[in-house]
C-alpha cells in the first residue's frame, strides 16, 4: 500500500465504507474479532456528522423500555427491535464506559455523556480501532459497487485517480442524503440500484416546514411583520395535534421555533413524517396548535369573556391568560380581525389554532433522512440479499426516527448487526459447505413489521 492507494490486486478480508457510528462499529466488531478491517471515507476525517450531533451536548440514546424505544421506528419497529435485542441502548451506555466514558440520564431521559461532549469519546474510540488495527483511508469516495471473482469489488475516486478494490466483505454504511457537506449526500443511491437493490426515495425527516400563511390575507408565508419580529423566537409549552385521513388524532405536547420560513424545532421534527406523509397525500397538512395545553376551553373561554374595560386586547390576553409575545402575535397572524373580536372564537383557536404547511425543507437542510435500502432487500444479518458479501448500515437503510437518541442508537445498533454478520461471513467461507445445506449461510429469520 502506498499513499493510502491500494493495489489493484489486493483483495481485502474486510472493506466498512463509511467513518459515522454505523461503520465505526463495524469496523470494530471485524477487528476485535481478528479481521484485517480498511476502512473508507470521502471526507479528511472520521465522524463529522457525529461531532456536530455533539455540538450542543451528546444525545446518545435515550432510557425508556424497549417497546418503547422500538416504537419510534414508525413502520420499522418490528425491524429496529430486533437489531436493538442485539445492541440497546443500556448496551451502547456499557460500551461508552468501556471507552472510559461515563453517561447520565437527564430529566427527560436523554442520555448523555458525562461531559455532554462528542469529541473524547470519539477520540478514545479510534484509539482503540487503531490499537485493534483497523486501516483508515481518507478522501476515497465510493462510486460504484460490482461483482468480481472473489467477492464484491468497490470503485472509489481517489485524489490519485480511481481505484478498484475487492474485498471478501463489504459493509456499506454511507449515510443518508442530509447535511451534504459533512459527506452524508445520498449519491449512492444510482449505484445500487444499477446492481439490483431496492432503495425507497430518500426524503426530509427531523426538518422545518414551509407555512402557507394566513387565508384571509391571501398571504404566502409569514408576513413581514411578524417575520421581521418573531423569526428565531421559541413557542414553548404548547402542544399540536394531527389528524389522519380518518380524522384519527394524534397529540404531542413541547415547544417549536418559528422560522423565517415556517416552523421548525423538536416538536416539529417529532411530526415530520406524519406531516411528510400528509403533504404528499393532499399538498398540505394542517396541525392544530394547543397554545394553553393546560389550560381547559372553558377555563380560557371564562377568562376571555372577563370584562376587560379600556384595556387592549393584548393586554388582556396577558393579563388573564398569560398569553404574550411570539403566542399572541400568532393569534393575530393567522385569525382575521372577526375571529379575533369573538371571545367565543377566539377561545376556540387559542386552544386549537390551524396551521397549514405547505412542504418541508430541502433534505440537506434536514437532521437526518428517510428512505434508503429496503429492509427487504436485507437478509437478518443486513447482508443484501442481490449481493453476497455485501452488508448494510446506518441511516442508509430504510427507517427513521425522531431525535431523542433514537438515530444515533439505531446507527450504532445496525453497525453491530452488520459488522457480526461480515465477520461470520468470513469464517463460513473459509469452511466448507455443508452438503446438506448449499447456502451455508443461513441467518435467522426476520418478522414482517
Amino acid at each position: 500500500m502506498r499513499a493510502g492507494v491500494l493495489e489493484l490486486s489486493a483483495v481485502l478480508q474486510a472493506a466498512v465504507v463509511g467513518g459515522g457510528p454505523a461503520g465505526l462499529m463495524a469496523a470494530e466488531c471485524l477487528a476485535a474479532a481478528g479481521v484485517e478491517v480498511h476502512l473508507f471515507d470521502a471526507m479528511r476525517s472520521v465522524g463529522r456528522k457525529f461531532l456536530l450531533a455533539g455540538k450542543g451536548g451528546l444525545n446518545l440514546t435515550h432510557s425508556e423500555d424497549l417497546d418503547a424505544f422500538a416504537g419510534r421506528y414508525g413502520a420499522r419497529r418490528a425491524e429496529l427491535k430486533a437489531l436493538l435485542q442485539c445492541f440497546g441502548p443500556q448496551a451502547l451506555r456499557d460500551w461508552a464506559a468501556g471507552l472510559g466514558v461515563q453517561t447520565f440520564i437527564g430529566s427527560s431521559g436523554r442520555v448523555f455523556p458525562s461531559d455532554m461532549k462528542a469529541a473524547p469519546l470519539l477520540r478514545a474510540w479510534l484509539h482503540r480501532l487503531r490499537a485493534q488495527g483497523v486501516q483508515f483511508h481518507m478522501r476515497h469516495r465510493c462510486i460504484g459497487l460490482t461483482t468480481g471473482q472473489g467477492g464484491p469489488v468497490l470503485r472509489f475516486d481517489t485524489p490519485q485517480g480511481a481505484i478498484d478494490v475487492a474485498a471478501r466483505a463489504v459493509v456499506l454504511a454511507l449515510g443518508g442524503a442530509s447535511w451534504s457537506r459533512l459527506g452524508s449526500d445520498g449519491a449512492w443511491v444510482p449505484w445500487l440500484q444499477e446492481v439490483g437493490i431496492a432503495v425507497a426515495p430518500l426524503r426530509p425527516a427531523n426538518c422545518g416546514f414551509e407555512v402557507v400563511g394566513a387565508e384571509h390575507r391571501g398571504a404566502t408565508g409569514w408576513s413581514e411583520h411578524f417575520r421581521v419580529r418573531h423569526a428565531g423566537q421559541a413557542l414553548k409549552s404548547v402542544a399540536i395535534e394531527l389528524r389522519d385521513a380518518a380524522g384519527t388524532p394524534w397529540r404531542q405536547p413541547g415547544e417549536f421555533v418559528v422560522s423565517e420560513y415556517g416552523v421548525e424545532g423538536s416538536l416539529v421534527y417529532t411530526a415530520s413524517a406524519r406531516l411528510r406523509e400528509a403533504i404528499d397525500a393532499s399538498g398540505e397538512a394542517t396541525l392544530w396548535l394547543d397554545l394553553l395545553p393546560g389550560r381547559s376551553l372553558d377555563w380560557v373561554r371564562t377568562e376571555l369573556e372577563h370584562p376587560r374595560g379600556s384595556r387592549s386586547l393584548s393586554t388582556h390576553l396577558k393579563t388573564r391568560l398569560g398569553l404574550a409575545g411570539v403566542k399572541a402575535a400568532l393569534l393575530h397572524e393567522l385569525l382575521d380581525k372577526a375571529t379575533v373580536s369573538d371571545s367565543a372564537r377566539l377561545a376556540g383557536h387559542i386552544k386549537a389554532l390551524p396551521l397549514r404547511l405547505r412542504a418541508a425543507r430541502p433534505i440537506d437542510e434536514a437532521i437526518s433522512s428517510a428512505g434508503g435500502v429496503r429492509f427487504e432487500a436485507l437478509d437478518g444479518r443486513l447482508m443484501l440479499s442481490a449481493q453476497p458479501g455485501v452488508f448494510g448500515a446506518g441511516e442508509m437503510l430504510d427507517w427513521e426516527a425522531p431525535t431523542g437518541g433514537y438515530l444515533l442508537t439505531a446507527c450504532f445498533a445496525s453497525g453491530r448487526v452488520a459488522g457480526d454478520g461480515a465477520r461470520d461471513w468470513i469464517a463460513r467461507q473459509d469452511k466448507p459447505p455443508v452438503p446438506s445445506d448449499p447456502t451455508f449461510f443461513r441467518p435467522p429469520a426476520r418478522k414482517s413489521p
